[in-house]
């Protein structure tokens, strides 16, 4: 069967970040994760204390080597792994682990300076929070994003506010749609991320949530199961009155159902994640990802579906 998605050389049917980044760059490029040692506002009394109930303490980080090093040391150890993979790779410095625009514009111009200097960096990515950008810190990115292109990942999780209070995100959603608005004015590349099985929402409110997000002028979106990792927050809640979670079966019905009702334009960074072993509660088979991946791709051909089919029925109807 030949594949009907338009922006794929393989055999996704969705619109994958290894396809937009190889016919962006015309190379490899891989992404080159780094700690500057921020904070968030939800951890330091700001916006609340203790953080998201399902980040650990090193702020969705764990996985970056010499995380506490200074970061030209990150850089070049996290560099070097990368380029035994891909000799001729071109690099993404990602700003990973906490709110990477928690910070003065003094102090987030000095951490990102050395980046827009470096020839294999052809892009910088910056997780961040909705309610952490300012209109100045805006316009200071839009302005270096004449040099290197400039992605803005926000931590979204979910639509719902009452489920995003019970995780203690601790802004709404009315405040990450006017940050949208805000950024949706510049050069900046915008990437939500959304996170699936969160406790008390539905199969369908995690449609919602891809749907809502689709609607946006955004380029990208990443989505993964929810790991429960045992150190934090919500690790503690689960072993003291366990939840109902997505098996793999479940989370790959969840994921084609939201690439149908996302836009085709819209790339998908990511469809899978796992936490630390050892670390993690449960749900092994995300540990398999490759398997996972592979399962989706194999149910949407069984569906004959592909991303955005759901919003080209309706556009018909």
């Amino acid at each position: 069967m030949n594949n009907p998605f338009p922006y794929s050389d393989d055999n996704k049917r969705y619109y994958t970040w290894s396809h937009y980044l190889k016919t962006k760059y015309d190379s490899k490029v891989f992404k080159v994760a780094l700690n500057a040692n921020f904070s968030c506002p939800n951890r330091d009394g700001t916006a609340g204390v203790g953080g998201c109930t399902f980040c650990s303490s090193y702020g969705s980080g764990d996985t970056i080597e010499a995380m506490f090093e200074p970061l030209a040391k990150q850089y070049q150890e996290n560099l070097k792994v990368m380029l035994h993979k891909w000799p001729n790779g071109k690099a993404i410095a990602y700003f990973q682990a906490y709110t990477n625009t928690y910070a003065s514009v003094e102090d987030v111009s000095k951490m990102l300076k050395p980046f827009l200097n470096k020839d294999e960096v052809v892009a910088i990515a910056l997780a961040t929070r909705a309610d952490c950008l300012s209109d100045e810190m805006i316009d200071y990115l839009d302005f270096i994003s004449r040099k290197k292109d400039i992605w803005v990942e926000l931590g979204l999780q979910t639509t719902d506010d009452t489920i995003a209070a019970k995780l203690n995100r601790g802004h709404t959603y009315q405040c990450f749609l006017d940050t949208i608005d805000r950024l949706a004015k510049t050069n900046l590349k915008i990437c939500v991320h959304l996170m699936n099985s969160l406790p008390g929402e539905s199969k369908e409110a995690m449609i919602q949530n891809a749907y809502k997000v689709g609607q946006l002028p955004i380029h990208a979106v990443k989505i993964h199961m929810l790991y429960i990792l045992k150190e934090t927050v919500l690790g503690q809640a689960y072993l003291a009155h366990p939840f109902k979670m997505l098996d793999k079966d479940e989370y790959i019905d969840v994921v084609v159902s939201q690439l149908e009702v996302l836009p085709k334009h819209i790339i998908i960074q990511r469809l899978t994640g796992d936490g630390i072993r050892g670390e993690q509660i449960g749900s092994e088979w995300m540990f398999k990802k490759t398997i996972v991946l592979n399962d989706i791709d194999k149910r949407m051909v069984a569906k004959n579906t592909w991303q955005g089919k759901a919003l080209e029925k309706t556009k018909d109807a």
